[in-house]
């Protein structure tokens, strides 16, 4: 449905002063940068209070259906409230694999069993998700998965592994990519996709220390773990495809996530106010030309981007590569924003090696643990090499 300019401008002002009234102060404690960054209770508990209260406000997932806990609403309102979330430096909506993968595949091909049962805690932020594609010995190679699902009368029993699982040690669900059948002709075809409970017998999370310091990512150890069998997700050997459409979500080829606030916003802009601040030999560093040209290209580079996601939404300007801007916007972002903290953290000079917790560092070592933080968002949903193969063959045509 369209919405009035009229309509909108008055429920921004509505959200601004929610926002004003509403978001909370400093905890006191260091908050997580993504929802890749959320390794302790204190900060989980902070972030679910703070998600249960945007929820409540009737603030998040806005366009999902009002029964399953949303307002049934234009998506354009959704758009505001993360903007203004953005805008105010709110703390991240956590409960990304939930609100941004799993509740959009839900309600897109899940069952209205499913619907009914996982969407609305979602929203609310009490029931956590998890991610189970990766492997160990797999990486981002999910046609490989080993982790094995055998069923056994009503219950399938688990064993195997998965790494890099975001939120595993607090998540009460995981979308699972296991196989079940090891004899098929084509590997793809003997792998299912489960709900899986993870507050059960026979799982196992173990966090994952960091370069930061910090936690988020685990290894979760499955032996003997059963799940019910009404926890799989369409015919056993369907998870492919049901995995490649939870990757859509996560790579923001499909639309339908409930928020984009699950990582704090560093925007251009932030970029060129902390160079405003370095001097370098008692000169403003901006005034060196070299400094200028390399901060230009990047607010360049910037500017292209919006330019290509406002050139998603009209067909005609996209006849000639229908998926090319979609399927090429994870690369596009997420390198950017890895090159722009790294540029912003090198201009510091001999301050640039200070981190969290040294008294002298810039800002208290915000760039220097956004860039190292970011290397999550280049890994999540396929490295940047594997998005530039899927580039290749699915938009250029090239050959593998």
């Amino acid at each position: 449905m369209a919405e009035s300019d009229a309509a909108l401008k008055k429920f921004q002002s509505d959200v601004r002063q929610w926002m004003q009234e509403n978001v909370p102060a400093d905890p006191g404690f260091l908050l997580p940068l993504s929802f890749l960054e959320v390794g302790t209770e204190q900060q989980l508990d902070f972030l679910r209070a703070w998600q249960h209260k945007v929820w409540q406000a009737g603030y998040l997932g806005m366009h999902w259906p009002s029964e399953f806990g949303g307002q049934g609403a234009d998506p354009a309102y959704q758009a505001i409230v993360d903007r203004e979330l953005q805008r105010v430096n709110a703390p991240i909506l956590f409960n990304t694999i939930g609100l941004n993968w799993v509740g959009p595949l839900l309600l897109d091909i899940g069952s209205q069993e499913s619907q009914a049962k996982y969407v609305k805690g979602i929203l609310s932020g009490d029931e956590i998700w998890c991610q189970g594609f990766s492997e160990p010995d797999h990486g981002s190679d999910l046609g490989s998965v080993q982790t094995r699902a055998v069923r056994d009368g009503d219950e399938y029993v688990i064993n195997g592994s998965k790494i890099w699982t975001t939120l595993g040690n607090f998540a009460d669900h995981m979308i699972l990519l296991a196989r079940t059948n090891t004899e098929t002709a084509r590997k793809y075809d003997g792998l299912s996709f489960f709900l899986a409970p993870m507050k059960i017998a026979g799982v196992d999370a173990h966090p994952i220390r960091k370069v930061t310091g910090e936690y988020g990512f685990n290894q979760v150890f499955f032996t003997d773990a059963r799940i019910p069998a009404a926890t799989l997700m369409r015919e056993e050997g369907q998870g492919w495809g049901v995995a490649m459409k939870t990757l859509e979500y996560e790579r923001g080829v499909s639309a339908g996530q409930a928020s984009a606030h699950w990582m704090v916003s560093i925007q251009i802009d932030d970029m060129v106010d902390q160079l405003r601040g370095y001097q370098r030999d008692g000169e403003a560093l901006l005034n060196d030309p070299i400094v200028r040209d390399d901060t230009v290209k990047l607010i360049m580079e910037a500017k292209a981007s919006a330019l290509s996601r406002s050139r998603m939404r009209i067909g005609p300007l996209t006849s000639d590569y229908p998926m090319g801007l979609a399927l090429s916007t994870k690369y596009r972002w997420t390198e950017y924003a890895r090159r722009m903290k790294l540029f912003t953290a090198a201009m510091q000079g001999g301050h640039s090696a200070l981190y969290v917790g040294d008294e002298d560092a810039y800002q208290g070592g915000f760039w220097q643990r956004a860039y190292f933080s970011n290397f999550g968002a280049t890994i999540g949903g396929g490295t940047t090499e594997v998005q530039a193969n899927i580039i290749a063959e699915h938009v250029l045509g090239l050959p593998k």
